[in-house]
């Protein structure tokens, strides 16, 4: 054997808002009326994703696959992604901010979500896309989210708890953001990132992703493509349909940068683009049951 490294892979998510998350934007400035932008930028973005061959996951704010107009529902739009190839997951059911909800909340919130998703695409959905990529909070990563604790109070919904509930309702990968605090310590300290290719994480059943990249398709994103392609491991990368058309990280121009080095990269198979149903743990008779007792 060589001793060459296998391929390295990357997964790459659409954040699928809607007005839904427009409604419940955390950054200020006022009430978001980006909503329309999602559909409009997604017709395009299916199109360049299916001229590049580039299969992504479109985590969907499950509210919007009920029937209903724009700016809030499209389910054709949803069952067209779908049937594109590309994965559809679970962006919570109207994009809620997850830290504060009970465990109750929380069950129904994902059950429910899934069963609209299921209904609108005809397929299974696995895979969950926390919102505003929250909760932070997961001790045993070393990941503590003062934030999350301040606003939600002292029964705030963790990672783990998150990863619990999911097992429960039949998720099987969820997309993770926590950072552990070595790693926030050293970034702070050198003022750079210290991301590397990523490794799945098996949370209390559920495979999980760390975030590496980023939001959006700038340099630092190609890097990491590039050291995912040379050295193994994942690359995982996001944006949101509606901020393509805006000049920034995530706008079309960056994007077309980086589906050229992935198409590039995967021609001369030095790079695998994958769905995460496709590298999920596979559901095991009675995680439920067991999940639930530890909840």
């Amino acid at each position: 054997m060589s001793g060459r490294p296998l391929p390295g892979r990357l997964l790459l998510f659409w954040d699928y808002d809607t007005q839904w998350g427009a409604d419940r934007s955390r950054s200020g400035g006022g009430q978001k009326e980006w909503g329309p932008d999602e559909f409009v930028n997604t017709d395009r973005l299916l199109t360049m994703l299916d001229q590049y061959r580039v299969p992504s996951c479109f985590a969907v704010v499950a509210a919007a696959a009920r029937p209903g107009l724009r700016p809030y529902h499209d389910p054709e739009q949803i069952r067209a992604i779908h049937a594109a190839g590309h994965e559809v997951g679970c962006h919570s059911l109207h994009h809620d901010w997850l830290p504060a909800l009970s465990p109750s909340q929380l069950h129904d919130n994902l059950s429910r979500s899934r069963e609209l998703l299921e209904g609108c695409i005809g397929a299974a959905v696995c895979t969950f896309v926390p919102p505003y990529n929250q909760p932070f909070h997961y001790p045993g990563a070393l990941s503590f989210s003062r934030s999350e604790r301040n606003e939600a109070g002292p029964n705030h919904l963790g990672f783990s708890a998150l990863c619990r509930a999911l097992a429960v309702t039949g998720y099987r990968f969820c997309r993770a953001a926590y950072r552990p605090m070595p790693q926030r310590i050293m970034e702070a300290l050198l003022r750079r990132s210290c991301d590397s290719p990523g490794t799945i994480k098996n949370i209390e059943g559920v495979s999980c992703l760390r975030l590496n990249a980023g939001c959006g398709f700038t340099d630092h994103a190609i890097n990491m493509v590039r050291r995912c392609a040379r050295d193994g491991g994942y690359a995982v990368l996001y944006g949101h349909p509606h901020s393509l058309s805006v000049d920034g990280p995530q706008s079309f121009a960056h994007l077309v940068r980086v589906l050229a080095v992935v198409r590039d990269l995967v021609n001369q198979k030095q790079l695998q683009v994958v769905r995460p149903s496709e590298i999920a743990v596979p559901p095991q008779a009675g995680v439920g049951e067991v999940a639930h007792a530890r909840s």
